[in-house]
């Protein structure tokens, strides 16, 4: 008679079998190449995580971004700035996109660089030969030019902050063809050649006389343009005043030492620029980012504003969907989670764990479907109840501060299974490094207890929302299973359509293929 333990009848359809080990050593499915390439582009930066370093990442990339097609990854590039709102990665596959195909990046290259930054990272990284090649090349080279071209001065003068290339280098570089007298001056300026001073963009000449003493007015300039000098609180109130949704997030602490929030009408005006819901729209925030802004704001800064960080966070998730039926969400509070959501960088290293981001995530969720269960896990889940009533943030804060222990995606599926649990749809927020629970049989322990959940609850969907970079899953894509990653609120769109049963299977993929370039 055969071993009853390996050959035992189980229900359900048979799992396919494993073909991959994730980074952590576990039992995993390899992404196929498009939706590989699809997580790193919405999660990497090109950090050290916690279980990989920036040159693997770097390699991962470029290994996959050889195995697409150059439409997609062209798309995958606009996704990843458009919906994803990251900046290194778009950067990294527009710069491969020039070795494969410049005539298809010439059509998506005014949607991913977007701003000087992004532009400054194309080059640095076509200059380096990571992808290949050492120069910009004649289309890269034209594209820059064109992207200068179709700014205007005030634009091009704003956009000459940061360095590694420093615009001034890029400048040098392509050498573009001035349009005028005045463009020629902006020019001959930035890269410290003689110029007519007459000639210059007012905003231009209006700094070189703030730098020269004339300080009745501060020049509506990046305020990084400024703090070599030495502004007292007049100026610095002024800065406040004028500065961009992004520019009054990062810098509160930075108001506050230099004594705006001293004039009551400047912490009015602060707060109410924070909560604008339009501006929080435009400014395109991670839900991650108002966290960390909350979280480091000191004493000096007034409660009116930290109240206003909370009422920007209900609007970064306000687009959030209803799920109809029955919601789940699993939040991975694993030792791996504690890690920085984008990971390590000497002097670039955020405070926000991944925890933390999934915590946020299912605060979100649980406000938008008050009905939604939420179930911390490691190893093992951890007993707790949330709130709906609380804040998004306070909320979060209490669920990324749950007991921590190994990785086991499966601990939640087999928790609620051992209690016959209910459920429409089930969303695990993980980093997919699960290693705890050994396979038995053909699949990993996740996909079985999943098909176990299902067989009880007929037409149930599972999603895997995966928050690093990596190529591989616990359970694979099929009718009733999306992975999808990213951590801009975007991904609750796809989320909703698929629950809904709109989406085909090749789920995600099949977003990103269906954007126009």
């Amino acid at each position: 008679m055969v071993n009853p333990l390996l050959f035992a009848t189980r229900p359900g359809s048979a799992a396919p079998v494993t073909d991959a080990r994730n980074a952590a050593g576990g039992a995993a499915y390899q992404r196929p190449a498009r939706q590989a390439l699809a997580q790193y582009a919405v999660t990497g930066c090109l950090n050290t995580t916690y279980y990989a370093t920036a040159a693997e990442q770097l390699n991962a990339v470029l290994a996959l971004a050889r195995q697409v097609e150059p439409e997609f990854l062209a798309q995958t590039a606009v996704y990843a700035r458009e919906q994803g709102f990251m900046k290194d990665l778009p950067a990294l596959l527009c710069a491969v996109l020039a070795t494969r195909d410049p005539a298809r990046l010439e059509r998506v290259f005014p949607r991913v660089m977007d701003d000087g930054r992004m532009v400054r990272n194309f080059v640095q990284i076509l200059r380096s030969g990571a992808v290949g090649r050492k120069s910009l090349g004649t289309a890269p080279k034209r594209m820059v030019q064109n992207w200068l071209a179709a700014r205007p001065d005030e634009a091009v003068f704003r956009a000459a902050i940061g360095n590694a290339p420093s615009l001034a280098d890029v400048i040098r570089m392509v050498h573009p063809r001035p349009a005028n007298e005045t463009r020629a001056a902006l020019y001959a300026y930035l890269l410290g050649r003689p110029h007519a001073v007459a000639s210059l963009p007012p905003v231009v000449r209006e700094f070189e006389a703030f730098k020269a003493g004339a300080r009745a007015t501060v020049p509506a300039v990046p305020f990084q343009l400024l703090t070599a000098l030495a502004l007292g609180t007049r100026e610095w109130t002024e800065i406040a005043k004028a500065a961009s949704w992004q520019t009054t997030r990062m810098n509160l602490n930075t108001f506050a030492r230099h004594g705006v929030f001293a004039d009551d009408s400047v912490v009015k005006l602060t707060a109410e620029r924070l909560a604008n819901p339009d501006q929080v729209r435009r400014a395109r925030v991670f839900p991650y980012q108002l966290l960390a802004a909350y979280e480091a704001a000191e004493s000096g800064v007034p409660e009116r504003v930290r109240a206003a960080l909370l009422q920007a966070m209900e609007h970064a998730t306000a687009n959030v969907p209803q799920f109809a039926g029955r919601v789940i969400v699993a939040v991975d509070v694993s030792g791996s989670m504690q890690s920085p959501v984008t990971g390590q960088r000497p002097g670039g290293t955020t405070v926000v764990r991944c925890v933390e981001v999934a915590a946020l995530i299912a605060a979100t969720v649980l406000r938008r479907n008050r009905q939604a269960r939420v179930l911390p896990f490691h190893t093992r889940v951890e007993p707790f109840e949330l709130a709906a009533g609380q804040t998004i943030m306070a909320n979060a804060r209490q669920l990324a501060g749950c007991p921590s222990g190994g990785t086991d995606c499966a601990a939640p599926l087999a928790h609620l299974n051992a209690e016959s649990a209910r459920g429409d749809l089930v969303i695990l927020v993980s980093d997919n490094e699960s290693w705890a629970s050994p396979p038995l049989g053909r699949g990993t322990e996740m996909l079985r207890q999943w098909d176990r959940f299902r067989g009880r609850n007929r037409g149930a969907r599972l999603v895997c929302l995966d928050l690093q970079p990596n190529a591989t899953v616990q359970a694979p894509d099929r009718e009733d299973i999306l992975n999808v990653g990213g951590f801009a609120d975007q991904v609750f769109q796809v989320i909703a359509e698929f629950a809904a049963g709109r989406l085909q299977t090749g789920h995600w993929e099949q977003q990103i293929a269906a954007l126009a370039v």
